[in-house]
């Protein structure tokens, strides 16, 4: 049996709230920066290393301010002090422009931030704008994460790292297995085109999922090398279709599978020394 140091260790990342999922979905969501730290903490028992932050105006809807964020940040910081990422979204969910999205970005500083390729670079013109916001968040350090909703927009990510828009030889990607439609499930083979022989390869990628089968197609990207996020963004249910009480309960079946099959957790650490590679 390899020793534990030999084990390679996977990323856990809990997105717990999103933007479109309100209490009257399922009353644990958390909104507040209260809820938000609460929830850290008990993600963080269960195994996760990083936290995927959304806010929200008082009514519920969807925000990217950065007076909101540095209150969420704040209070989730406090509760876990460094042990975990707290990655920040830049998502438009149709309601903001790319300007608007990288001008919160900027003003916020985050330790980590996702930004969507199809939305902060919807068109050939918007890729000077994403070289500079990139060369922004290399210099502020702010650790990057680009997501991808279908293996056409990896593609194009590798086209702007061979040209040089992009700058660190590789970035960490986020591969998306769905779409937030109602009652989408994803399901493992979902992963495949993204890993299929004529892809671009990237060193550090994660897999989300939708649906009750989240928690079986992150574990097989997990097999396959990537890393993994869960959470109530994407799926309320455990993997035996029951609604889960509580997003530790997702981590807590992700933590247990992955163990399970002799992969070790990477702590916050770890995944900033990752995202840094």
């Amino acid at each position: 049996m390899a020793d534990q140091d030999e084990q390679r260790r996977v990323a856990i990342a809990v997105a717990p709230n999103g933007g479109r999922w309100t209490k009257a979905d399922h009353p644990a969501i958390p909104l507040s920066p209260a809820e938000l730290a609460r929830t850290a903490t008990e993600c963080l028992e269960a195994g996760a290393g990083m936290i995927h932050v959304h806010v929200r105006r008082p009514d519920g809807r969807h925000l990217l301010d950065a007076d909101a964020y540095r209150e969420a940040i704040a209070a989730i910081r406090a509760a876990t002090g460094a042990r975990m990422v707290i990655q920040i979204t830049t998502e438009a969910l149709g309601i903001y422009a790319p300007a608007e999205q990288v001008a919160v970005l900027k003003e916020v500083r985050p330790e980590a931030a996702s930004l969507a390729l199809r939305e902060i670079v919807p068109d050939d013109a918007a890729e000077p704008a994403f070289a500079d916001t990139l060369s922004w968040m290399k210099r502020e350090h702010v650790l990057p994460q680009i997501i991808l909703y279908d293996p056409s927009e990896a593609v194009r990510l590798a086209g702007m790292i061979r040209r040089g828009l992009v700058p660190w030889q590789d970035i960490p990607v986020l591969y998306v297995l769905g779409r937030y439609t109602v009652s989408q499930t994803s399901q493992p083979a979902d992963l495949l085109p993204f890993l299929a022989p004529d892809m671009p390869r990237f060193a550090n990628w994660s897999v989300c999922a939708f649906g009750r089968h989240e928690a079986a197609c992150v574990t097989a990207a997990a097999l396959l090398g990537g890393h993994v996020r869960v959470g109530f963004e994407n799926n309320l249910l455990l993997p035996d279709g029951r609604l889960a009480p509580s997003n530790a309960a997702l981590v807590e079946a992700v933590t247990t599978a992955t163990r399970a099959l002799g992969l070790g957790l990477c702590d916050a650490t770890a995944i900033r020394e990752l995202a840094r590679a």
